[in-house]
């Protein structure tokens, strides 16, 4: 019995997010110290096997709060359901038959959650990595982060962007454009410019997360989009000031210019502080490891941090004093 196991991998917004989601630029690297796993292998019928994460046994209430707080309602089984509906509407939609065997799929994941590094969407392509092969369908790379996209923000009603579900495609470094005349249909979805750049380019990195103290994405997004479709000018100015910050560390990066990256990275967190209303737990993250000399922002939505250090040194300064708040500190692996 053949059995496919598909990876996808952790990913941290580095400059621009969040305007992806507003016609902007982003600039992401994918993050391999974490990942979620799915295995698909030919059943009798088609199954899809429930996971840790989609608990529905508690020893109290107590304890099903708890697991609430941290993870939310809802586990991947929804994820991998809505994945697989869509996968078949697209097949539909091209006129390829699929054959007639079942599958039964199961998935893991270490991906922290609730932290902005885009666990759900990690579960979405893998899924549909396993599935492509095991249908020997080949949907084109440019269209894979737009249909991962539609089965959160479609079929699921998830708030989200491109940005994770591009780098999580193409993985690596990748410097993406949103803007309007970037924009281009490919098999009914809406693609853009994605550019891969050199992880070579990046400078000294480190990710900071703490998942004991973390809000679903749907939660930290509830409000901007509708400021921005009103028009307010202040949340409209900062996606502009969003685009030009990755598009200027774009030429940073291959100028190996780390001092421009770090303002950069700065200058992309205070942005966002002037238009969201930011937890305090959140905002003592980056205020503490910039205070090691670091700079800082968030690598998603809340609940874990990007930034550069200058070396080894500054890295255990940022280490220990994020471990004083319950944070662990990684050096993310970006490179397969």
């Amino acid at each position: 019995m053949v059995i496919l196991r598909k990876r996808a991998y952790a990913r941290a917004g580095l400059l621009g997010n969040p305007s992806d989601g507003y016609n902007g630029k982003t600039i992401s690297i994918i993050v391999r110290n974490f990942w979620a796993e799915v295995v698909l292998y030919e059943w009798d019928t088609v199954e899809i096997v429930l996971a840790e994460n989609d608990r529905a046994r508690f020893s109290s209430i107590h304890d099903l709060a708890r697991d609430v707080r941290l993870h939310g309602y809802y586990g991947g089984i929804r994820l991998i359901k809505a994945t697989i509906k869509r996968f078949v509407d697209y097949c539909a939609w091209r006129g390829w038959s699929l054959h007639a065997r079942n599958f039964s799929i199961r998935y893991e994941t270490n991906i922290p959650q609730q932290v902005g590094l885009a666990g759900s969407s990690a579960i979405i392509v893998a899924t549909l990595r396993a599935l492509m092969e095991f249908y020997d369908v080949e949907i084109p790379r440019e269209v894979q982060p737009s249909l991962v996209l539609a089965v959160e923000n479609e079929d699921l009603g998830i708030a989200a962007g491109l940005q994770d579900r591009v780098i999580q495609v193409y993985e690596g470094v990748v410097y993406m454009d949103f803007a309007k005349e970037r924009e281009r249909v490919l098999d009914g979805y809406k693609c853009y410019v994605y550019e891969p750049l050199d992880p070579a380019c990046l400078p000294p990195l480190y990710v900071s997360y703490n998942n004991s103290m973390s809000e679903p994405t749907e939660v930290f997004h509830n409000d901007i989009r509708g400021r921005f479709h009103r028009g307010e000018e202040s949340v409209v100015n900062a996606m502009k000031r969003f685009a030009e910050i990755a598009a200027q560390g774009r030429e940073a990066l291959w100028a190996r210019d780390e001092t421009r990256v770090a303002e950069l990275i700065n200058a992309n967190f205070d942005t966002r502080r002037s238009i969201y209303n930011i937890a305090p737990w959140q905002v003592q993250m980056v205020e503490t490891a910039r205070a090691c000399g670091a700079s800082a922002k968030f690598a998603g939505s809340g609940g874990a941090i990007i930034g550069t250090y200058r070396d080894e040194a500054m890295f255990d300064r940022v280490s220990a004093a994020m471990a004083a708040l319950g944070c662990r500190t990684i050096k993310p692996q970006v490179r397969g």
